[in-house]
């Protein structure tokens, strides 16, 4: 099973996420999303895996938010998932995908529900 991590490396609890993974031998496939923004469709697929709305995996306390004025409730779904992709900087990390478990590695540990 391929096990996918949305990484940032200077986030610590997606350093710490990743080395768990590796400690289970696991190398995942790294993609800093910071660099490699997921598409639209993947973001949405993770929204829908998690059981979340786009505001659920935004990170609030970014100046992109209040700037973007994402706390307006006219704006769809679909435009908050194109901010995100916009400014990848808003969404939550780290995210790991394995196979169809998804979660947000908050704290680290939570990765293992999905782990086989």
């Amino acid at each position: 099973m391929d096990v996918t991590i949305y990484h940032n490396p200077r986030c610590s609890k997606s350093r710490q996420t990743l080395q768990l993974l590796e400690s289970q031998d696991i190398q995942p496939i790294i993609i800093e999303y910071l660099k490699q923004p997921p598409t639209h469709q993947q973001l949405d697929s993770i929204l829908r895996g998690l059981d979340m709305q786009p505001r659920d995996l935004m990170r609030r306390g970014e100046d992109a938010y209040a700037e973007l004025q994402l706390d307006d409730d006219t704006l769809s779904r679909d435009q908050l998932i194109e901010a995100m992709i916009a400014q990848p900087k808003l969404i939550q990390r780290p995210i790991v995908v394995a196979g169809d478990g998804i979660v947000i590695g908050r704290p680290p540990e939570a990765v293992l529900e999905i782990l086989p």
